[in-house]
């Protein structure tokens, strides 16, 4: 047992020594290197300051007798200006006294000689170059100790001046590394005082701590005996030389083959919520009793603008804050702690958010708190939907009676015309024409009849997998006649790789058609078109764009109703037909319109796989419409 404690205690404290000793070494790098920056940023400011003076205080010589046509004449003016200039010479002696690692500073003419010195007598001499700061600054640790605690050196800190626009000479400050030693010292001292201090407390320290984990190593040992399920008392008693730190060797590894099976369980449950949470079209987000978040669903990021990786682990009043409403209301509901029920704010980007908020209780004791995040217009565009596809179920439903009813009737008045004109074509001749325009408009009757028959009839789907990259490209085909006749460009944007769809090929070209012949009609004088397509999550998104006059507000709600039209030829099929098929091939339609700017329209549908094998069914507008609902 000695020898494990003697053991310890010196790796104890080697480690720490270590640790110290980097520590010490980085810390002492930091400081100066952090002050050698410091020095060389100062002497460029400083140097910058004396280049804006000279070059901004420079006095107008057309006023004066100066030739501003001689440039010998004008340079000798401005040196001459220069070295009476008051204001640089205050700054110049100022920047001496102030900073002891500023040797001097000069400001030398083209012909490398000093106009301004802070040493008077070197006015007017040559400035030998000395080397450039930039050396200290790029040198390593070792580099930049030798040249504080080496013989005296001054380096340069440089600014190109510029008078009227031209090179006129330079700003250069010299500074010495070497009186930087002060500091340094201060600061190494300091060091090595911490560094003794810490390893000898390391000392004492770890013999404690050995004491400690050593001395009662059989009652943990008991303690994880009853904790494996074992039997303690015979464990004691196994002959085979095994010490206090062998059987707790023992009772650990036993533990850690259970903390492992549960951590692969755990693992896997977590995989699956993690799956789960990134499928929920809803944000949610579930605080621990602490008010911190442990569990973040994917869609929260759309929401708060901010990664999931962010969020999780913070408190709800580092998530939230009191300068928005929703973050006010929810601080003072976690608060409070009342719940909250479907109440709409407005969150990072303008969107509007439905907050629900319900605090988790156990044995009358709150546990934690689910916050539920759905987007408004979401959930409005559903509703819509549904609303739209009972409407059209019930209204197809009540059209195929009606048209049954009036269908019978008509067929008994078409053959009772046709009789009753074959009796009256001898006797009254000049009934002809009546009844020819009774026989027409009964024929346009039922022509109507036949229509609403037709469009509420079930459907027997035929799907296939096709590219919608072609499926696109086979519309643009069938609109370009159309198109040319009212000068419309169409403009196709695809990507390059395929977008595999399962539909009925014949009613999805039907339903991209109808839009895309809309847009064209919508542009009366010409304009362009796009149509383009592209992957988004398990769907795939087809947009016609149009630059007509767009659809007005009010009418954004009827667009898709069966009958309603804005055209004066129109027959208000289209569109419902359009909405009809998506629903039946699972999908959506759906459009953004501004008066005067033009309409987007879009189609979802879902990607060709095995989330689609259900659509391979054959359905009918009515089951389609059910399963919307």
């Amino acid at each position: 047992m000695l020898r494990r404690k003697t053991i310890i205690v010196l790796t104890i404290t080697f480690m720490v020594t270590l640790m110290v000793s980097a520590f010490s070494y980085l810390y002492i790098s930091q400081i100066l290197r952090l002050r050698i920056d410091n020095a060389h940023e100062t002497a460029k400011q400083l140097a910058h300051q004396l280049a804006y003076a000279a070059e901004n205080d420079v006095p107008d010589f057309s006023s004066t007798n100066v030739d501003t046509n001689d440039p010998v004449a004008v340079r000798r003016a401005l040196v001459e200006y220069l070295q009476t200039d008051i204001d640089l010479n205050n700054m110049l002696q100022y920047a001496r006294g102030s900073w002891a690692f500023l040797m001097d500073a000069t400001i030398i003419g083209p012909d490398g000689k000093a106009l301004l010195h802070t040493d008077a007598s070197m006015v007017g001499k040559v400035v030998p170059a000395r080397p450039d700061f930039q050396q200290v600054l790029s040198s390593r640790f070792r580099e930049q100790i030798r040249l504080v605690y080496g013989p005296p050196e001054v380096y340069d800190v440089s600014y190109v001046l510029r008078l009227n626009g031209e090179p006129f000479g330079s700003v250069r400050i010299g500074v010495s590394p070497v009186f930087m030693k002060r500091e340094i010292n201060v600061k190494l001292t300091q060091a090595l005082y911490s560094s003794i201090a810490l390893i000898f407390a390391s000392l004492i320290l770890s013999a404690g701590i050995s004491n400690l984990a050593f001395g009662p190593l059989k009652e943990i040992n008991r303690n994880l005996d009853s904790m494996a399920a074992g039997d303690p008392d015979e464990l004691a008693s196994e002959p085979g030389g095994h010490d206090e730190y062998g059987l707790v060797t023992l009772k650990i590894a036993s533990l850690g083959r259970q903390i492992r099976d549960s951590k692969e369980i755990f693992s896997a449950l977590k995989d699956n919520v993690d799956q789960l949470m990134a499928k929920l079209q809803d944000g949610l987000m579930l605080f621990a009793r602490d008010s911190r978040v442990v569990l973040v669903s994917a869609s929260v990021e759309a929401f708060l603008d901010r990664p999931r990786g962010d969020l999780l682990g913070r408190t709800v009043q580092e998530v939230f804050d009191r300068h928005s409403v929703l973050g006010t209301a929810l601080l003072d509901a976690f608060e409070r702690r009342r719940p909250m029920s479907e109440r709409e704010f407005e969150a990072a980007g303008g969107k509007h958010v439905q907050i629900s908020l319900d605090f988790v209780q156990e044995k009358n004791s709150q546990i934690g708190a689910l916050l539920i995040m759905r987007d408004t217009e979401s959930v409005r565009r559903i509703g819509d939907e549904i609303e739209m596809s009972r409407r059209l179920s019930a209204s197809g439903r009540l059209t195929r009676g009606v048209a049954h009813e009036v269908k019978n009737p008509i067929n008994a008045i078409v053959l009772h015309l046709q009789l009753l004109r074959n009796k009256l074509a001898h006797q009254e001749p000049d009934t002809r024409r009546h009844m020819d325009i009774i026989d027409s408009e009964i024929r346009r009757l039922d022509r109507v009849v036949q229509t609403l028959v037709d469009f509420t009839r079930p459907r027997d789907l035929h799907l296939e997998e096709v590219d919608l990259r072609r499926l696109m490209e086979d519309v643009a085909q069938l609109a370009a006649p159309d198109a040319e006749q009212h000068g419309v460009t169409i403009d196709r944007h695809m990507p390059e790789l395929r977008l595999p769809i399962k539909v009925d090929v014949d009613l999805m070209k039907q339903a991209i058609l109808n839009v895309v012949l809309n847009g064209v009609q919508a542009m009366p004088q010409g304009g362009l078109l796009t149509i383009s397509a592209h992957r988004e999550g398990q769907a795939v998104v087809a947009e016609v764009r149009d630059q007509g006059g767009g659809i007005p507000q009010d009418m954004h709600d009827k667009i898709f109703e069966l009958y309603f039209t804005t055209k004066k030829e129109g027959s208000g099929i289209g569109l419902a037909q359009t909405y009809q098929i998506l629903q039946w091939h699972y999908g959506s339609v759906d459009f953004e319109s501004t008066e005067g700017a033009g309409t987007i329209f879009r189609f979802h549908i879902p990607l060709a796989g095995p989330a689609t094998i259900v659509a391979g069914r054959e359905h009918t507008a009515d089951a389609a419409a059910s399963q919307r609902n």
